[in-house]
């Protein structure tokens, strides 16, 4: 039973490693409304290949229906070779994630990269290079070459031709840089821009539209422009430089993932994908679904207990309890716990362990 005016959070493990990064998500939530008042109403739904399996479409009409009517969506992971080969593009479990993007018009993903100084080893990057760092991208999530015109055809030689079109309007980038803006207000106040208005018009034209938004909005932010290939080299160079990156869909996707391993582990990263006010923010770790060691209690459940706090912060109303989760992360990395992905021997159920002892202590 919904009860009213109390906040909803839907939750779709999904596919692979998905289901046990989720349970541990779900442990964490009880130990909140049991012991820090926290009021909340659960629902989970099948998604991906799980549903597609159930019920022929990665992402059902009700499924769907459920997530726009929640507070907050949080998910696990979606895909694997089981659909790759046998399943029409549009029934495979990532047309899931990217209809439920659209649908919940979730175009500013939130991808912070934190490193805690107990994983400074873990990175493959100098401890001094990585130590105390802390950035986030801001990547536009529903726009860009993801969603253009795409294809596979035969041209009149007989030749064959993929296609994917990258494009943008001017509402579609001012929206994702005003998040940006907004967001280094709050943090170091700096951003930069990464595209390829080099050798794309797209690109330019993305240079164009955030150069204007900020001398009109946000001259006090310090704005600068990379190339996002530059800023690919930078991330490795000298992360720490960086407060708030913004960019569009595709480098979002590429620059992220790099960020990740400056952490130590992609099993790391959480993530929000927010809409305009009012509307259900989706929030899910980074990592994928993982399937050769799905079902093995070996998944890192911190990117999703982290995204979980970012739920709660952003979408739930609660960010002292995000605040209160993230010490109870550090805290339990300190103790030395960790899953394999992060140099320890600690199962997917233990590393949860530690973050709710951690938060009862």
């Amino acid at each position: 039973m919904t009860l009213p005016n109390r906040p909803r959070l839907l939750l779709l493990p999904g596919d692979g490693i998905g289901p046990e990064v989720i349970g541990e998500v779900r442990r964490v939530a009880a130990w909140m409304a049991e012991h820090a008042e926290l009021e909340l109403e659960i629902d989970e739904r099948a998604f991906g290949g799980a549903s597609y399996d159930l019920y022929g479409e990665p992402l059902t009409k009700e499924t769907l229906d459920a997530a726009l009517n929640s507070t907050a969506v949080l998910m696990g992971a979606v895909g694997g070779p089981k659909w790759d080969a046998t399943t029409a593009r549009d029934k495979r479990p990532e047309a899931a994630l990217l209809g439920l993007r659209k649908a919940m018009d979730a175009f500013a993903n939130l991808r912070p990269a934190l490193c805690f100084d107990a994983l400074a080893d873990a990175s493959t990057l100098k401890r001094e290079v990585v130590a105390g760092l802390d950035l986030i991208i801001v990547r536009e999530l529903t726009s860009g070459v993801y969603f253009g015109a795409k294809g596979i055809d035969t041209l009149p030689s007989g030749e064959k031709r993929g296609y994917d079109m990258q494009q943008y309007t001017q509402s579609e980038i001012e929206r994702v840089a005003r998040v940006a803006f907004e967001l280094a207000r709050g943090r170091r106040n700096k951003v930069v821009s990464a595209e390829k208005s080099n050798v794309m018009d797209s690109g330019l034209f993305w240079r164009q539209v955030v150069t204007a938004l900020h001398a009109a909005e946000y001259p006090d932010v310090q704005l600068e422009h990379q190339l996002a290939d530059n800023t690919a080299m930078q991330l490795v160079k000298n992360p720490k430089q960086f407060d708030v990156i913004v960019t569009d869909n595709l480098f979002g996707d590429m620059l992220s993932d790099e960020a990740s391993m400056l952490t130590g582990s992609i099993g790391l990263l959480p993530s929000a994908a927010l809409s305009t006010p009012g509307k259900p923010g989706l929030y899910e770790p980074v990592h994928g679904s993982a399937p050769d060691i799905a079902g093995k209690n070996l998944a890192n459940p911190l990117a999703a207990i982290l995204s979980f706090g970012m739920a709660l912060r952003w979408s739930l109303g609660r960010p002292d309890l995000d605040d209160r989760l993230n010490a109870a992360v550090k805290k339990a990395l300190d103790t030395g716990v960790r899953t394999g992905d992060i140099g320890g021997k600690n199962s997917t159920r233990e590393m949860g362990d530690a973050v709710i002892k951690a938060l009862a202590g």
